[in-house]
């Protein structure tokens, strides 16, 4: 059984999501403001839900995706 991969993302995020966003080296919020969410709905398991509970937690942290 894999494990999620170490990221600081929360685990209602999925699995899958987790997974799929440290493949590509996002693995902190910080890293989050480099790329917006439309390029993170192109990553392959990562959908709406996941965007959206990620940018909640980047708005709480006075951060945000960067724009498109």
């Amino acid at each position: 059984m894999s494990e999620q991969p170490e990221t600081e993302f929360p685990r209602s995020i999925g699995k899958v999501a987790a997974r799929e966003l440290a493949a590509h080296g996002y693995t902190t919020f910080d890293s989050l403001t480099e790329v917006s969410a439309k390029t993170l709905l192109s990553i392959h398991g990562v959908g709406p839900k996941s965007v959206r509970i990620l940018g909640e937690e980047l708005a709480a942290q006075g951060k945000a995706y960067a724009a498109d």
